[in-house]
């Protein structure tokens, strides 16, 4: 009952914000990017909650819980995630910004690609709004599946039901608030999580008399012998070390994560903002991984290692602690399908609608009609989380390496190189995303094994770029395009 009421109390505080918000949306570029008035510290810590997700709390360390290979996995991913996010910040960030507001106000990433190239003809805001709506509706059905899976874990709720409030609870200040309410939702969110994955790995440790037993726990549980790199039958497995590495590939795709560069009020605060964001996440990745390796030495024989951080915070502290440090999962998915339902709705109401009517909305009309498309893509995501035994890990892998491959490498020579033509920019995008899917497909539907084992955005990232370059070095470029590209540099 504790534990109940103090989730209710955070979650009415969370709808609080939407309501505080509410009134302040005036127009599609309030809803969609809050005026371009975020401060750098909103900035840094919604760009990482919003990036990080339930996967932090129940994805990672439960790879991590398998010890000692998926342990060694998680830390290799954990090391390429700190290095794309702090290259995505470095390089990425500040020109985007800059570019976004020159290219006529650019409020979404297909608006971007299109303002870019000047596509008159309007395939690239097309392909990639149709990609950002596929991609996201796997992405929240993660978020959903971990939602229903805390739910249930903590209260005892069948999954469905557990589903459904979870998804009600994120639609109450979505919906509503728009961009400016999911920003300041995700900053608070961020600093909870911080909190909580540093103290329970540390009060696990502590219980269990420190290091020195953790480690003689795991050297009686291990089904192999502990190596920093990912090993198989004795050799470095260089496709496991690649792709947890690549997972740092996808940053420069993640249209949530994007977003928050086009929002912050100036360039110059990307940097303070860069120093934030890097302290927070590899404090928080290293506690995520240390979480599911304290924990299986901590509670060794779960069936399901996706609940280590769940179990073990019920088992250590009271029912006033545990709620406290149960929120950290609430605000790690509520943060990231937050701003997913978001960015997917704004792509919808500006993209995908501009191209199929030929009425032009008013920005009230564009408003409510992105408020809708939050409750039909969160009822659709609803349907693809609906099995109980989804991996929220390989929700995440999948949407992941989607956006990383599609996006990424256009986003990169959209920023950086001045020959890039709108026809490759169509024929990378083409060539990443469904490339991606197909590499998917192929190693966990059709099983080929070999080299189809590496993550898929690895492949894919690298025929998408190959597809830009190609193909733009055959076409002839656009001098208003050159000109433009110009003056931003």
């Amino acid at each position: 009952m504790t534990i109940a009421v103090i989730f209710a109390i955070y979650l009415i505080s969370q709808a609080f914000i939407g309501v505080i918000f509410y009134n302040k949306t005036k127009n599609m570029s309030d809803f969609a990017l809050g005026g371009r008035k975020l401060n750098s510290w909103v900035t840094a810590m919604s760009a990482q909650a919003s990036d990080m997700s339930g996967w932090l709390l129940i994805g990672l360390p439960g790879l991590a819980y398998i010890v000692y290979q998926g342990t060694s996995e998680a830390l290799w991913i954990a090391i390429g995630l700190a290095l794309g996010t702090y290259l995505n910040w470095l390089f990425v960030a500040k020109k985007l910004r800059k570019y976004t507001e020159i290219s006529n106000d650019s409020l979404t990433l297909p608006d971007f690609f299109e303002n870019r190239f000047q596509d008159k003809k309007h395939i690239l805001r097309g392909i990639s709004a149709i990609f950002t709506v596929i991609f996201f509706l796997i992405y929240t059905a993660a978020q959903f599946s971990a939602g229903a899976k805390l739910f249930s874990t903590i209260f005892g709720l069948p999954y469905t039901v557990g589903l459904i409030i979870g998804t009600l609870i994120i639609l109450s200040y979505t919906a509503f608030g728009g961009f400016s309410a999911v920003c300041w939702a995700d900053t608070v969110q961020g600093t909870i999580m911080f909190f909580a994955l540093i103290i329970v790995p540390i009060i696990a440790c502590s219980d269990m008399g420190g290091f020195s037993q953790v480690a003689a726990r795991l050297s009686e549980i291990a089904t192999d012998s502990w190596s920093l790199l990912p090993m198989k039958q004795g050799n470095l497995d260089t496709l496991l070390l690649a792709s947890a590495l690549g997972w740092g590939l996808g940053y420069f795709g993640q249209p949530h994560i994007l977003v928050r560069f086009m929002a912050i009020e100036s360039p110059d605060q990307i940097k303070k903002s860069r120093v934030v964001a890097m302290v927070w996440v590899l404090i928080t990745l290293s506690a995520a991984v240390s979480i599911g390796l304290i924990g299986k030495a901590y509670m060794p024989n779960l069936a399901d290692g996706e609940t280590i951080y769940m179990d073990m915070i019920h088992f250590m502290f009271n029912d006033v602690v545990s709620g406290l440090l149960l929120i950290a999962i609430l605000a790690a998915i509520m943060s990231t399908a937050s701003s997913q339902l978001l960015v997917t709705a704004s792509s919808v109401s500006t993209d995908l609608y501009g191209l199929i009517s030929k009425k032009k909305m008013d920005e009230m009309t564009m408003v409510w009609m992105s408020r809708f498309t939050v409750i039909v893509v969160a009822a659709v995501a609803i349907l693809l989380a609906l099995n109980p035994n989804s991996s929220v890990f390989s929700l995440v892998s999948c949407a992941w390496g989607g956006f990383g491959a599609a996006f990424g490498p256009l986003i990169l020579f959209s920023l950086f190189w001045r020959r890039a033509t709108v026809q490759g920019a169509i024929a990378g995008m083409v060539a990443g995303g469904i490339s991606d899917l197909l590499w998917y497909y192929l190693k966990n539907i059709a099983k080929l094994g070999g080299i189809f084992n590496i993550y898929e955005i690895i492949p894919g990232f690298i025929i998408a770029s190959l597809g830009i370059v190609i193909v733009s070095l055959i076409t002839t470029p656009n001098e208003k395009v050159l000109a433009e590209f110009d003056s931003v540099k």
